[in-house]
């Protein structure tokens, strides 16, 4: 329930970060610190409702998961404690947005990494220093949280002060929901195809199943890798546009897309050579080794067009095109779903799970790429 909340909201990240790049890029300042101001309301907002669905709304969400008996009361116990800290990861989207707009990625990286390590002490304090078990790992968490987004409200401060609106606006508001809406169904879409190839991995038999789920967090890992360029580059292209210049906007989309594409190569490669020393790393059941060798292999193939989507993504999000990554993401969906019924009634195993991800991922790469040639103009073309 926690991360459905916390994913849902990060539109608001990706949403501020352009706004504030475009018009920083237009050296206009007091515009860029009414975006950063507005989004720290929208952050108010959207936090304040969570915290009191989630404490009110928790037995009944914990019930419909599936919880029963001393494990309803352990996650309503866990929901409940977590839920305050709901606002502060929402405030720090927000303050993250604001500073990756004028180009300040060490900043949240610092408070990330402070964060974290702050978290794993008091935990470890509070659930064998202190023995409260499953509430201390809960406000560990919270305080973690806590420091992490007023640190990043704080210090994207500098920003706000140069607003000249600091009251809600709708003006400013609505075009950070209105990204909200398209960002919010391209995660739903995006989120669905995932559950489903695990759903499907789940009917086959546990083999699969636990296969499936270690190419998964390879795949999440070496994704945060290639975020590394897409989420920069929805920055740089905003600024460029800002600045009126399509031309350079487009070459550093296409620059964005080549080291992409080197960097995914490179990966795939190496992903490719030690799969039988990672799956040993996770399992030493043979039958799962093999599994997850085929479905890592798939993986390694995977990258070169993921390297192609997340590369584009970021270059779109920095043109404000939501719109078509939205209505994109519910595309590749419908593309894919025929694949799911075809591995169920062949029964394609774990091959057949991952030539789907594989299908989905190399529509993402093909359409998002002409989408950007569209948008961006012949200077966002890789060659």
């Amino acid at each position: 329930m926690l991360a459905l909340v916390l994913v849902g909201s990060n539109f608001l990240a990706y949403g501020t970060t352009e706004r504030v790049a475009r018009r920083w890029g237009a050296h206009e300042p007091a515009a860029a610190g009414n975006v950063a101001v507005q989004a720290n309301w929208v952050a108010f907002f959207i936090g304040t409702a969570a915290v009191l669905l989630l404490l009110l709304l928790a037995p009944l969400l914990c019930s419909l998961l599936g919880a029963r008996n001393g494990v309803l009361n352990v996650a309503v116990l866990y929901l409940r404690i977590s839920a305050i800290g709901v606002p502060f990861v929402i405030l720090s989207l927000a303050g993250q947005g604001a500073l990756r707009g004028v180009s300040d990625y060490r900043t949240p990286l610092i408070v990330a990494v402070a964060a974290n390590v702050i978290n794993v002490v008091v935990e470890v304090v509070f659930v064998f220093g202190f023995d409260l078990g499953v509430a201390g790992a809960a406000w560990s968490t919270v305080i973690a949280q806590a420091i992490a987004g007023l640190a990043l409200w704080s210090r994207s401060w500098s920003l706000t002060l140069r607003a000249n609106v600091r009251r809600p606006s709708w003006n400013e508001i609505w075009p950070l929901l209105d990204a909200g809406r398209h960002l919010l169904l391209r995660v739903t879409a995006m989120l669905i195809v995932f559950t489903g190839a695990t759903s499907l991995a789940a009917r086959v038999d546990e083999e699969t199943l636990a296969a499936h789920q270690i190419a998964v967090v390879v795949f999440l890992f070496l994704a945060l890798t290639l975020d590394a360029l897409a989420v920069p580059s929805q920055t740089l292209v905003a600024e460029e546009l800002g600045r009126d210049d399509s031309s350079t906007a487009g070459d550093v989309a296409a620059r964005a897309l080549r080291m992409s594409l080197l960097l995914g190569g490179g990966l795939a490669v190496l992903l490719a050579a030690l799969t039988p020393l990672i799956v040993r790393g996770f399992t030493a059941d043979p039958a799962v080794v093999n599994q997850a060798q085929v479905a890592l292999w798939f993986l390694a193939v995977t990258l070169l067009p993921a390297s192609v989507a997340f590369a584009t993504d970021g270059s779109l999000i920095g043109a404000a095109d939501y719109r078509f990554l939205g209505g994109a993401a519910v595309g590749y969906l419908l593309l894919v779903a025929p694949i799911a019924a075809v591995v169920l009634v062949v029964d394609l195993g774990i091959a057949g799970i991952w030539t789907g991800l594989l299908v989905w991922m190399i529509a993402r790469a093909v359409v998002n790429n002409q989408r950007s040639n569209h948008v961006l103009g012949r200077a966002g073309r890789l060659t």
